[in-house]
């Protein structure tokens, strides 16, 4: 945890905000694998954490504005619990190093809510994205299940992804920190990886040294040879000389902050002509795209730079024709590079995802419906404090390349015979996570090897 000032003065922030009424914070409980205590790994609720800074199961967290007093609920451990988990802190231990000095029982809070309810108090809660919150607030507020997000408070969510979204100092140290063992997990993939292999003895290196360094993965490793399918967790696959390799993996340290970067490598020592020259294009493209970061600039912008970027050197190879920019607003581009070109990222990996793009990524303007731009997660004006991704790609995916080109779509753009040959291409991106600085932008973490030469230096050592 950080020092209790921390949480003190963020909910101070954050009460700042509103005038009245109760502010309700659900943390996350144990949730069962095949049966109740036999659990998956845990992991707290982004938003109790920040705020509450607790890494603990069960526990429920009220800002009572109108009597200016914060508080947190939960049962403590009876002696049945503490025989096979040992001697653990009470809540109201627990609580104090938070600043919090206001705790009970979980019956106190539920009758705490009645209360507020009979006395028609606005109770302000965040959107539900675990089915056992969508229960407790029937339970609690009789808020049918399926209507749960409708409930959710747009002024909660819009304080608190306002807050979130400019990281502190001791933020960006601890980013900075879990940034470059990130880093050192894709290091260790390059110099690891040998044909013969399959592809989860990689994943299982890149995981090793994220524990190894005291934490966790941040989301499910991405290892694969068939780079072109942009969310592929299959690890089944043995890799061979003149494969490219595409990992996609972050580390979560202790503190519950998230790294996130891509690689690509030759599964070979060195890469092929063909893969150099598409691997270069994509890497212009995320190069392009870290230059233009700065206060002010919409995202979206930094999103047609690379998508520009890409197209242009794609044109230089033939792959792509016409007027570069009616080609982008048009969408062309997408046959390449179908996806977005980054994201927030903090406590999260994709930073409050779980709150609403349309209010977090976006400022609360509608998202484009283009495909390609629809998936683009963030579209605001960057400031000072913000963390982004940087990570435009270039993909051949057969099943996109057969249906577009069965349309003859774009064919003003596309040269869909110059494609044809590279079908079997896979696909190829880098990722870096990005600070906003007040006049431009740092690379957080331990540089990652992304140029030619960088790369093929860093494979020379698995030979």
């Amino acid at each position: 945890m950080f020092n209790k000032k921390t949480y003190i003065n963020r909910r101070k922030q954050l009460k700042s905000q509103f005038d009245s009424g109760i502010l309700l914070f659900l943390g996350n409980e144990e949730s069962s694998m095949n049966y109740a205590d036999n659990t998956y790994h845990y992991r707290q609720d982004s938003t109790f954490l920040y705020y509450f800074g607790l890494d603990y199961p069960g526990l429920v967290g009220i800002i009572d504005l109108d009597n200016d007093k914060d508080f947190i609920f939960g049962d403590d451990l009876t002696i049945d619990h503490i025989v096979w988990m040992g001697s653990q802190p009470t809540i109201a231990q627990r609580s104090e190093k938070a600043g919090v000095e206001n705790t009970g029982s979980m019956s106190q809070m539920i009758d705490t809510l009645k209360s507020a309810k009979q006395k028609n108090r606005k109770i302000n809660f965040l959107p539900a994205y675990r089915p056992e919150h969508q229960i407790k607030l029937y339970n609690w507020l009789e808020i049918p299940i399926n209507e749960t997000n409708k409930h959710a408070s747009v002024d909660l969510i819009v304080a608190v992804g306002k807050q979130r979204n400019i990281k502190s100092a001791e933020e960006i140290e601890q980013l900075e920190q879990v940034v470059s063992v990130t880093a050192d997990m894709h290091h260790a993939a390059m110099r690891y990886a040998q044909p013969g292999m399959n592809e989860y003895q990689v994943a299982a290196k890149v995981h090793e040294v994220a524990q190894a360094a005291g934490g966790d993965i941040s989301f499910p490793i991405i290892a694969t040879i068939n780079g072109q399918t942009l969310h592929n967790h299959y690890h089944g696959n043995t890799i061979k000389e003149g494969d490219l390799f595409l990992l996609d993996a972050g580390a979560e340290n202790q503190m519950r902050y998230a790294g996130d970067m891509s690689s690509t490598f030759p599964v070979s020592a060195k890469f092929t002509e063909r893969q150099k020259e598409i691997y270069q294009i994509a890497l212009n493209g995320h190069n392009a795209a870290i230059e233009a970061i700065k206060p002010g600039v919409n995202f979206k912008d930094i999103h047609f730079t690379a998508a520009r970027t890409i197209f242009d050197g794609l044109k230089n190879l033939g792959f792509t024709k016409g007027n570069t920019e009616e080609a982008i607003q048009a969408g062309a581009h997408a046959l390449f590079f179908p996806c977005g070109t980054g994201h927030l990222m903090g406590l999260d990996v994709h930073d409050m995802e779980n709150l609403g793009e349309q209010y977090v990524g976006y400022a609360g303007q509608a998202k484009s419906t283009l495909f390609g731009l629809k998936s683009l997660r963030l579209g605001r004006e960057l400031q000072p404090g913000y963390v982004v991704t940087i990570e435009p790609g270039i993909y051949f995916i057969p099943e996109l390349i057969d249906l577009w080109k069965s349309q003859n779509k774009f064919s003003e753009f596309i040269n869909y015979n110059k494609v044809e040959e590279y079908k079997n291409f896979g696909g190829t991106r880098n990722e870096e996570d990005i600070l906003v600085t007040e006049d431009g932008y740092k690379i957080l973490g331990t540089p990652l090897a992304k140029s030619v030469e960088d790369v093929e230096n860093e494979r020379a050592k698995a030979f």
